[in-house]
């Protein structure tokens, strides 16, 4: 559900708060973005990989039309024509690593992931900010060992970068504050090794990654049963990461933060601004980090601190997951393009947009922001640091009961200073930066401060 805005005049007036001009609730510039989404460039997408035959990391590198080095050729080829009309600033390129031997690679493996760098418009505050949007085009047959047999991998995951090539199609025309790489990651089915060779460089070089939106299986509607689903994604985070360990750990804890991790943090944004620009549309949180049995190529970039979430269809269909193309008793079994459906996947494609264009158009999080807790009393302060951004509008402070998953209340405020009528003993607070143009700021979380 959407969080409410709620500017109550009188409650402000008392609280001392300069309301200041609200901004507007949407962009049109990111609503534009989102109506270019097309069904029908993601249908072509996911036919043109399922052509490869199959996309086994170890399978053939050389040939032109067949297996794992055709199409990163090709996919690196698409992300090149859609950087003729970006004025120079999609920036393409191949992040290649070796993996060394393990269960699903028997030998040293050179490994290769497709980038798209979309640069900032220009210099600014927010430059230094990074995006990143995912899916994995490798595939896999029953085996996974199999390089030989077809394994059109349709769905897992030629849904996820098919949804890559296409926001970066749409995206690469317009302007953003911040960097956006579109990846197709390789490897993922031998271990997350393409994910984790990016997350590890965005580590060592300091990165401020954001964001990381992993699509992995966002085009099929219909489960085993027959049963349909064509109406919200899952959106999968985990509220801790191992660096949460020790004081980090036990101040979470005792503030009731267990939900409120950055992961999670980011999944709630997304909700709430997806379902914003694409109300027909829901997304679903799921407070874990994924399914059973499965992983996925946010995993990499969590367990190293950045915030990152997993997109995933509603009906999965366990008949055209991993499974050797055939037909057994009269059942179909094989990932492959019928049983996709392309609608649901731009609309999911929409969600990230929306979410994506407003992290990337807007300012940065607030800093030192700080619940007051020196006095026993039943109202709620907070403070925090002012954005440098020259078109801020102000900040939406944001709270909500403790067991509730999504914000419930919104203050605007132009300070960095508001006393709210409400006990900081049963809410949890957040702030968001907010601009001219309404693009917002993810949450931060204040800490509890003794001082006056």
């Amino acid at each position: 559900m959407r969080a409410t805005v709620l500017v109550i005049a009188c409650c402000l007036a008392i609280a001392g708060v300069a309301v200041g001009q609200q901004p507007p609730q949407t962009n049109p510039y990111v609503e534009k973005i989102v109506k270019e989404i097309s069904a029908k460039n993601i249908q072509a997408s996911v036919e043109k990989l399922v052509s490869f035959g199959t996309r086994h990391t170890l399978s053939d590198t050389l040939s032109e039309t067949r297996g794992i080095g055709a199409t990163r050729r090709w996919i690196k080829s698409e992300f090149e024509r859609y950087g003729k009309g970006s004025s120079g600033r999609l920036v393409v390129e191949f992040q290649e690593s070796t993996v060394l031997p393990s269960q699903r690679v028997p030998t040293p493996t050179r490994i290769v992931n497709v980038l798209a760098t979309l640069k900032p418009a220009q210099d600014g505050l927010s430059a230094g900010r990074t995006i990143i949007v995912s899916g994995h085009y490798d595939t896999r047959a029953s085996s996974p060992m199999d390089v030989k047999s077809d394994a059109p991998g349709a769905d897992d995951d030629g849904s996820g970068v098919a949804l890559v090539l296409e926001l970066a199609r749409v995206m690469s025309k317009y302007e953003f504050d911040v960097t956006i790489i579109f990846g197709a990651f390789a490897v993922e089915e031998q271990g997350l090794f393409g994910a984790t060779a990016l997350a590890d460089w965005a580590k060592r070089q300091s990165v401020n990654v954001e964001a990381v939106f992993n699509n992995d299986m966002v085009g099929s509607t219909v489960d085993g049963s027959g049963t349909k689903e064509n109406g919200f994604v899952r959106l999968f985070s985990e509220a801790f990461t191992p660096l949460d360990t020790g004081a980090v750990l036990r101040q979470r804890i005792s503030l009731g933060l267990e939900n409120d991790g950055g992961s999670r943090t980011l999944a709630r944004y997304i909700k709430e601004i997806g379902e914003r620009y694409n109300p027909e549309f829901g997304v679903q949180l799921i407070y874990r980090l994924d399914r059973f049995l499965r992983g996925g190529d946010h995993r990499p970039f969590h367990e190293r601190g950045f915030r990152a979430v997993r997109f995933c269809e509603v009906k999965e269909n366990y008949d055209r997951q991993h499974q050797d193309v055939r037909t057994e008793n009269g059942k179909e079994y094989g990932d492959l393009p019928k049983f996709v459906d392309y609608e649901y996947c731009a609309q999911v494609a929409r969600v990230n947009a929306a979410g994506i264009a407003t992290l990337g158009r807007g300012p940065q999080p607030p800093t030192k922001v700080e619940v007051l807790t020196a006095r026993l009393e039943n109202d709620s302060e907070l403070r925090w640091q002012k954005n440098p951004e020259g078109d801020l509008a102000g900040y939406l402070v944001r709270y909500r009961q403790t067991s509730s998953p999504v914000w419930e209340h919104s203050v605007f405020t132009a300070d960095t200073t508001i006393a709210l009528k409400v006990s900081k003993d049963d809410f949890l607070f957040g702030v968001q930066a907010v601009d001219k143009e309404g693009n917002a700021s993810l949450v931060t979380l204040p800490r509890p401060s003794g001082r006056q």
